[in-house]
């Protein structure tokens, strides 16, 4: 196993892989910048490094300075969590240099999945369904007049390099086709530096579901079910689940199995997300994360693996602990992410949090770092923990989520329990009927009641 680790995040996912660390003997390395000098994982870790001022290009995208934390710790390898450098090829190459191991797949790896089209290319080639569209970037609005006809209106036009639905514009028609490019190669220019973009089919009224897959960077690969992130608010993850309440079981071994497959002929090492959308019982690939997400305390829960253990061993050399059919699915869960905003207008709530009191009891799980009397920072993103709860079923897990939200107390700054109060006790979610277009129009609806 690895000796020590540094990790190159903050907040909740760097006490996550702290965690896990140091359950698995590890020694562990916080980095912080000046403005996270108070925070949890730093107060835990067995060193810290401060490496630099708030800005986060100055401190967490600082590559010199993580680097030479290392180099200081004698940290031999690096979790960069997710965000920040987690998907960075340039990062992965230079600590690949520096005899330092990145706890993530390949550069080569990270660098073709970061490309929406190289990575649509490569996952057609392995057997993944993708949505039909341009098969690399538009050079010319002719071009893109010329396939949009021929694929039929709406159409989806969307940066090469894009995420979190940046770069990304509908163009309802054909009038509309020429707006939709200008605006979306700006945003793409402005957003990546990188202004390719290409065209896909638009589905009206699909889900999110999404298959975690493993690697073991040896030919192996498992899959570990689907989480469906279908509620979303401008194209960000509000609520996962797993398992989706819309997956037939014959479904979900079949995606599964085309998705593990396609990792293993990769030879990926490692975490990975393979992102569909689905709609009238299709798959269609969106893109590949090649790092842990956000909502993986999920899967953790049906599955009962703990994944940041997983990518220790699969960054040790040691592979997986299970094979596909060591994985059963137990029971239904669920995650909402607590922000630090309006639970109305979403306007950002930074500042310091005077009381504190997470839910817990049987089969409540609190992922944070905050605590009664912590300030948070205005620099960063505003994500103050994540409630997750498992149930023998969709409807126990739910009951026990409203129950969970009601006991949860956050003051002195505005957060999104609120939201989830009333979400919790909506109709359509009790139901599992809903799309990646409901939670928007749920919200114009409530603004407008």
């Amino acid at each position: 196993m690895l000796k020590k680790v540094l990790i190159a995040n903050r907040g909740e996912i760097a006490l996550r892989v702290l965690r896990a660390c140091k359950e698995q003997g590890i020694g562990t390395v916080a980095v912080h910048s000046t403005a996270d000098a108070d925070a949890m994982h730093v107060r835990l870790a067995d060193e810290s490094v401060c490496i630099g001022p708030p800005d986060a290009r100055e401190s967490y995208l600082n590559i010199p300075q993580i680097l030479a934390a290392c180099e200081i710790t004698e940290a031999d390898a690096v979790h960069p969590g997710y965000g920040f450098l987690s998907e960075n090829a340039r990062f992965a190459e230079i600590l690949a240099a520096h005899n330092v191991t990145f706890i993530g797949p390949s550069a080569e790896h990270i660098d073709t999945m970061g490309d929406k089209i190289a990575a649509k290319a490569t996952v057609k080639r392995l057997g993944i369904p993708v949505v039909p569209g341009s098969d690399g970037a538009i050079n010319s609005v002719a071009e893109a007049r010329k396939l949009a006809d021929e694929m039929g209106y709406p159409v989806l036009v969307k940066a090469a390099a894009g995420g979190g639905g940046r770069g990304m514009k509908v163009a309802p028609t054909a009038d509309a086709l020429e707006d939709a490019i200008n605006t979306a190669r700006a945003e793409a220019r402005a957003a990546f530096g990188d202004d390719a973009l290409y065209l896909e089919k638009y589905l009206g009224n699909p889900r999110h579901i999404e298959v975690q897959v493993f690697g073991d960077g040896k030919g192996g690969a498992v899959h570990l079910g689907e989480r469906d992130c279908s509620l979303q608010r401008r194209h960000q993850k509000v609520w996962e689940e797993a398992l989706s309440p819309v997956i037939t079981p014959e479904q979900r071994d079949a995606i599964g199995e085309i998705a593990s497959k396609a990792v293993a002929a990769l030879g990926y090492a490692g975490a990975g997300t393979i992102e569909f959308l689905y709609e009238d019982g299709q798959f269609y690939f969106i893109e590949m994360n090649t790092r842990l997400q956000v909502e993986h305390p999920v899967t953790e829960a049906i599955t009962g693996l703990d994944l940041v253990t997983e990518q220790l061993r699969v960054a040790a050399g040691m592979g997986l602990s299970v094979q596909q059919s060591d994985i059963e699915f137990r029971g239904h869960a669920i995650e909402c992410r607590i922000n630090a905003e309006h639970p109305v207008t979403f306007r950002p709530s930074p500042g310091l949090i005077d009381a504190f009191h997470p839910s817990g009891g049987l089969g409540v799980r609190v992922d944070s770092a905050v605590y009664a009397g912590y300030r948070i920072p205005p620099y960063y993103d505003s994500l103050i923990g994540k409630l997750i709860v498992h149930g023998d079923t969709r409807e126990i897990a739910i009951s026990r989520l409203a129950r969970a939200l009601d006991e949860f107390v956050i003051s002195g700054i505005d957060s999104t329990l609120p939201l989830f109060r009333r979400l919790v006790r909506e109709p359509d979610v009790l139901a599992g009927d809903y799309s990646i277009h409901w939670l928007e129009r749920w919200l114009d609806e409530q603004a407008s009641a």
